[in-house]
């Protein structure tokens, strides 16, 4: 690879790793060009899977500010760089890493921070990020019924005891 060659690709490669939330590093060793076409297309708009030099990724990862890849950039190495929601990728690796035990995901930064491939798993495990906010606004809107309900009553229950009063003084009175 020429230097110009070796110079653009670092650059892509920092490009991408400024533009993404989320890069996960895995091992592709013995799997065929279908089946990571396969992956690509699991991981669909959200994610970008590229197979990398691990020279030039050291680079561009360390020109960008992530320095947490270093130990894990041996062998046959593949980035997913995930530009939308984290979860949805994550499920997408582990569920193609199940049905294909030759990917092996090492590790990877979410938003700077370093992940192993264990918390990498638990965000798989996480619900997306659509059903997290809704499962939030349901809560909020429980809550708000609620309190709606709680200050209703006070009024009512004044007007409740008003109106008993009001009887037990009217039967005192006859």
């Amino acid at each position: 690879m020429a230097k110009a060659e070796k110079a653009t690709a670092v650059a892509e490669l920092k490009s991408s790793f400024e533009g993404s939330s989320a890069a996960v590093l895995t091992e592709y060793r013995g799997l065929t060009v279908a089946q990571l076409k396969q992956l690509r297309v699991s991981l669909g708009e959200n994610a970008k899977f590229a197979v990398v030099k691990n020279t030039l990724t050291k680079i561009a990862a360390n020109e960008a500010g992530i320095n947490q890849l270093d130990d894990l950039l041996a062998g046959p190495s593949a980035i997913a760089f995930v530009k939308g929601d984290v979860v949805e990728a994550a499920k997408s690796l582990r569920d193609f890493a199940k049905a294909n035990p030759l990917l092996v995901i090492k590790g990877g930064v979410v938003d700077g921070k370093s992940m192993t491939p264990d918390e990498i798993s638990k965000l798989a495990d996480l619900e997306s990020r659509e059903v997290l906010l809704a499962k939030l606004a349901g809560a909020l809107k429980a809550k708000q019924g609620h309190a709606a309900a709680v200050f209703n009553a006070l009024p009512t229950n004044m007007a409740q005891l008003a109106e008993a009063l009001r009887a037990k003084r009217a039967e005192a009175g006859e």
